[in-house]
């Protein structure tokens, strides 16, 4: 099976662009990691691929070679093909499958908060940060200023912009690893994306207690199983809530290796909760780890909120639909340099600290925000208050589209001292 070289030449789609900058990146790591496209859109790391521990030694025979590079994640090893008789992962995965069977080994797959594809496909965010001249979220920070106390929400992306929590009322003591980035300067590709998505969390939930992990340094992509490396890290804060927007399709659309790991060890961790996004390919493939049945998989509504955002994954594994598309956020202060067709090169200004964004990535903090802001008011765990937030989403459901989650709080539990503050007048409870 053969790959697509994007890097070769002129980009010619933004997903080309997208994918160019995530191999650069990888290309510029220490030590370089080879990074290629698979025809059907996913990217991988070339030279290596993840093997069920059970399978190592035999798999090392059957291939004359292969080096292991890690196991620490329970069960499964990262095989380095140098030197075998297929150095090429899907080469490899091609005989591998026929020998042994589907599943035995994968792609170690690249996650990215912008899955990017030569293919007109799979690109989350669904924009690039667009200018606004409003210095207020929108959604708007819920009146219920205790919700969420008491409740901690690790969201796992890009970390967060110095200055943030002092800049932005409603990110006022937010917590995290450094966004390193210097304000006022030429902002870099999905710089900001975590204090966006921190911000979002904070509207939907005021008091909740937030720290943003610094994951995705490569262009906003990381290897699956480094990824996984670092959700074992997050685990260690013993978080209530974990909000990831990021992820990828897959080979055969097989479930991630790496991520069936995770879900083994979330299971030792009484009423955590895994939020994660369910991409922007607009179609009803699945996209992971959001297709796993443990996760709260969140799609997106469009800027009316009474359907289903254009770019947004759906179909029965998507488990709730959140607003998505027009969202306003915290973002960095500079400027920004388009780098995805039809607008390369075009520069945007960013004086605020404000930015409108759109992408299944911002629907999924409204939702990890509103079970949050539950748990606060019922003494929930995470699991517990995801239930009863989805339970509730259902009976509000758009028909055809699915179960929907609105900014306005309307869970079942005693919102009564709540107003609405949407700005359009499109939430339900508005109109």
């Amino acid at each position: 099976m053969g790959t697509q070289d994007v890097s070769s030449r002129s980009p010619e789609t933004r997903q080309e662009a997208q994918a160019n900058l995530l191999k650069q990146a990888f290309d510029h790591s220490e030590p370089p990691i080879r990074i290629s496209v698979a025809p059907e859109g996913y990217l991988y790391q070339t030279d290596a691929i993840l093997v069920r521990d059970e399978y190592v030694a035999r798999i090392q025979q059957f291939l004359d070679g292969g080096e292991p590079l890690n196991n620490r994640i329970n069960g499964l090893t990262v095989l380095s093909l140098s030197g075998a008789r297929r150095e090429e992962a899907l080469a490899a995965l091609e005989e591998i499958d026929r020998e042994f069977g589907v599943g035995v080994a994968t792609p170690n797959h690249v996650l990215s908060i912008t899955q990017a594809t030569p293919t007109p496909s799979s690109h989350c965010p669904a924009t690039e940060p667009e200018e606004t001249p409003a210095t207020d979220p929108d959604p708007d920070v819920c009146p219920g200023r205790q919700a969420g106390t008491g409740v901690l929400v690790s969201v796992v992306d890009t970390g967060l912009l110095q200055g943030a929590s002092t800049q932005h009322a409603w990110l006022t003591g937010v917590e995290g690893e450094d966004d390193p980035f210097t304000t006022g300067s030429v902002i870099p590709p999905y710089t900001g994306h975590g204090t966006f998505i921190a911000g979002v969390v904070r509207c939907m939930a005021p008091a909740s207690e937030l720290y943003v992990e610094r994951v995705f340094e490569q262009a906003g992509g990381l290897l699956e199983s480094d990824v996984v490396l670092q959700l074992y890290d997050a685990l260690n804060r013993t978080p209530d809530i974990i909000s990831l927007s990021a992820g990828t399709t897959t080979r055969n659309d097989l479930p991630l290796l790496s991520f069936e790991a995770f879900g083994r060890r979330l299971r030792d961790y009484k009423g955590i909760v895994l939020v994660a996004a369910a991409g922007n390919d607009g179609n009803r493939g699945p996209f992971w780890p959001a297709a796993f049945p443990w996760t709260v998989s969140v799609g997106a509504l469009a800027a009316n909120w009474r359907s289903r955002a254009q770019f947004s994954n759906h179909g029965g594994w998507v488990d709730v639909y959140a607003p998505g598309e027009g969202l306003v956020n915290a973002y960095a202060t500079g400027t920004y340099v388009c780098q995805e067709p039809p607008h390369a090169g075009e520069q945007r200004q960013f004086p605020r600290g404000m930015a409108r964004w759109s992408g299944t990535s911002f629907s999924t903090p409204i939702v990890a925000g509103f079970i949050a802001a539950r748990m606060s008011r019922t003494g929930e765990n995470g699991r517990q208050a995801a239930r009863k937030v989805l339970g509730k989403a259902r009976t509000q459901a758009i028909p055809g589209l699915g179960a929907v989650v609105l900014p306005c709080p309307d869970d079942g539990v005693d919102n009564d001292h709540l107003a609405c503050r949407c700005r359009h007048g499109h939430c339900r409870a508005c109109s």
